[in-house]
């Protein structure tokens, strides 16, 4: 009897042992599309099922000494040439009482996924290749935590000329849970606080360098508008805001479509394509000859229209003119909307679409506040010669703004391609020109044609090339700075040494805001210097995944972007407009910081 006791006991013991030893969590790792084109971002989710009356820990546990779960995705075999990081999303964690801790958990339970965005090298070839997908966690129950363990699965990805459909059967994977992102934790972040910053952001837009000579051109429109009595003056600011409105709910559609095919969307990048920038430039060269009298006739009628604000045809001008302003507004970043536009983006469609109105809304105060006070113009002069001489000036303005984009194009395109576009629009001011000085019926009609041919050809000229052929800038630069690699600040951070990382591009006017009186400075070079600080530029003029992706993993879609590398200490985010006292303040203190020196002693 006892020989038979003591094996029952043993037998309930390893039966206990084989429980706790069970991995109380198991996963399934599946694909959102049947196929991906190289240079696409895959999405790939684990769907976790953890066993009832067990939880796993928060990716970010509540208490230093619990196993965060972690999910890897990595391509296999390891591959030469090193992939772009993969962001993953995990869902909101859950408080939980344990009986062992008097402040709750944070944790896992029942059925949940969690995505991964697994950026695809351009260079893939195409056929298949397999992911690894590791999920590590610590599994709980109310009484004990069972040992740290870890379970892996390999999906098969498939690579082809062009993004396959979603999969159906698993496309609730991919729904957006109002995902808690590693490293970018949202879910903590106010809606009605973000809706403010928006609103806030658009309005101090109007004030931004990208926006001002059309806000001047507004102003010779609303002189005009006066004179047609207070019933005119609030249907051209009604007309603007609905332009205004327009261009934002059309970016907002555009950013979800983009996410919703798995790519990595941001403020402003639009910009990185060359044919956009022609496009603007047309625009411009239109505006300006318009207001230097060499662009008075009836052909093209959408054109004539941008730039005039008259009784006939003056609301679609009014409307044009919102919808070239919040154009020309996004390679601007103002305060608070990179905050707004960074948490939308990382959100649902709703949310997207209420985040990019609400900056409508900002930037249309001016435009609103007008129409609800029409008398207000009547603070604005009298509309006279000076008017004449005003929309004179203004064209210079505009002519100022086509030479900066001049300069975002040349760092696009080759500079046989760049010459191309200046001369098909040289091509359509001599067209205009034709067009007002002849009185022949057939010369007349010849110059439309040649006007409308020199638009097309040089469009079509700009969206066939590529950002890899343009000419590289020598600049002179007070600061030291080498090219961008992520792992190799972090590597040096690890070291003891700062690192200031600034995300730029040709595009982005408040960069170049930034750069000019704030970063290429003696007083910044002389702090660099004796601080020691590494200085990397990741210059997202062109399109590049990888930059795109290390902004995502901030939870940022908009530059400028700056962030400090500092030994011992969480990576400090600096705001869109630097001030030299704000960097010094930020070097000197992650300098001197004691934590640094305990972490590097250890």
């Amino acid at each position: 009897m006892a020989v038979l006791l003591t094996a029952l006991l043993l037998s309930a013991a390893s039966a206990s042992a084989q429980r706790n030893r069970a991995p109380k969590a198991t996963f399934e790792a599946v694909v959102e599309r049947f196929a991906y084109a190289p240079g696409e971002v895959a999405r790939v989710a684990a769907r976790v099922k953890v066993d009832e009356g067990w939880h796993l820990q928060s990716t970010k546990p509540s208490l230093e000494y619990l196993i965060p779960t972690e999910l890897s995705v990595l391509p296999t075999p390891d591959p030469e040439t090193p992939w772009p990081p993969v962001r993953v999303s995990f869902p909101p964690d859950k408080p939980y009482q344990a009986s062992f801790e008097a402040e709750p958990l944070l944790v896992y339970e029942g059925e949940f996924d969690i995505v991964a965005e697994v950026p695809l090298p351009h260079d893939l070839p195409l056929g298949t290749v397999d992911l690894a997908v590791e999920l590590a966690f610590q599994a709980c129950d109310d009484r004990v935590c069972v040992a740290p363990t870890s379970t892996e699965q390999t999906i098969q990805l498939t690579l082809a000329e062009t993004s396959g459909a979603i999969d159906e059967s698993v496309a609730e994977a991919f729904a957006d849970p109002g995902a808690n992102n590693d490293s970018a934790p949202t879910q903590q972040t106010s809606l009605p606080l973000i809706l403010a910053f928006g609103v806030l952001g658009g309005l101090i837009l109007n004030a931004m360098p990208c926006v001002l000579p059309i806000l001047s051109l507004k102003v010779v429109g609303m002189v005009k508008a006066a004179s047609g009595g207070r019933a005119e003056v609030t249907s051209a600011a009604l007309a603007t805001t609905a332009g205004i409105f327009a261009s934002f709910l059309a970016l907002a559609a555009i950013a979800i479509g983009a996410k919703s095919a798995g790519q990595i969307v941001g403020w402003g990048i639009q910009f990185q394509n060359p044919g956009f920038v022609t496009f603007l430039l047309i625009v411009l060269v239109l505006f300006c000859l318009n207001l230097w009298g060499l662009f008075e006739i009836p052909l093209p009628r959408f054109a004539a229209q941008l730039g005039t604000a008259r009784q006939s045809g003056g609301l679609a001008g009014h409307f044009s003119s919102g919808l070239f302003a919040t154009l020309m507004a996004t390679p601007c970043s103002a305060p608070f909307l990179g905050s707004a536009v960074g948490f939308a983006l990382s959100q649902s469609a709703l949310t997207i679409l209420m985040v990019f109105a609400a900056i409508a809304l900002g930037m249309s105060i001016p435009y609103l506040l007008l129409a609800l006070t029409p008398s207000a113009v009547s603070w604005l002069p009298k509309p006279g010669v000076w008017m004449d001489h005003m929309k004179g000036f203004l064209g210079f303005l505009l002519a100022g703004t086509a030479i900066w984009l001049f300069y975002v194009l040349a760092a696009q395109v080759s500079p046989e391609r760049l010459a191309g576009i200046q001369v098909g629009l040289l091509a359509l001011a001599l067209f205009c020109w034709m067009k007002l000085k002849t009185t022949a019926a057939l010369a007349g009609r010849l110059a439309v044609v040649g006007l409308l041919l020199s638009v097309v050809g040089t469009l079509a000229w700009s969206f066939t090339a590529t950002g890899g052929a343009a000419a590289k800038r020598e600049i002179v630069q007070k600061i030291a700075w080498t090219d961008f690699d992520a792992e190799e600040a972090m590597s040096l951070a690890n070291d003891g040494t700062l690192v200031f990382v600034d995300v730029t591009a040709d595009w982005c006017a408040t960069c170049k805001v930034n750069e000019r009186l704030v970063l290429e400075t003696d007083e910044t070079e002389e702090l660099f210097s004796e601080h020691q600080v590494v200085a990397m530029k990741a210059d997202w003029t062109n399109r590049d995944d990888v930059i795109a992706q290390y902004l995502a993993d901030f939870g940022r879609y908009a530059i400028p972007f700056y962030v400090l590398y500092r030994p011992g200490q969480e990576p400090h985010v600096f705001g869109e407009l630097l001030t030299r006292g704000g960097l010094r303040e930020v070097v000197e203190a992650s300098a001197a910081a004691p934590i640094a020196t305990a972490d590097l002693a250890r």
